[in-house]
This record gives structure tokens, C-alpha cells and sequence, in this order.
């Protein structure tokens, strides 16, 4: 079997940095947050602990 050489190891392996770095910037920027208006407040006469 045929060995690469190492120039296309370096090759290859910045392509898949490259692909990695890209997809984590599209991943990153694309993020939509979601705003709740609504925010539950927890009383202590609701939790009712019985050991």
C-alpha cells in the first residue's frame, strides 16, 4: 500500500481544521436565543418537605 506524503498529511489535515473551525462558526453564529417573559418564582410555602 502506498504511502502519502507528508506535505498531503498537512494538506489534509488543514482542510479538516478548516471544515471543523467553519462548521463551529455557522454553529456558533446561528444560535437564535430564546426569551421567556415569563419567569417562575418559587415560594416557600410550595415546597412542602416531608422526611
Amino acid at each position: 500500500m502506498p504511502q502519502m506524503m507528508p506535505l498531503s498529511w498537512t494538506t489534509l489535515y488543514l482542510y479538516f481544521i478548516i471544515i471543523l473551525f467553519t462548521f463551529l462558526f455557522i454553529n456558533y453564529y446561528s444560535y437564535i436565543p430564546i426569551l421567556k417573559t415569563k419567569k417562575k418564582s418559587l415560594s416557600p410555602k410550595s415546597i412542602n418537605w416531608k422526611w
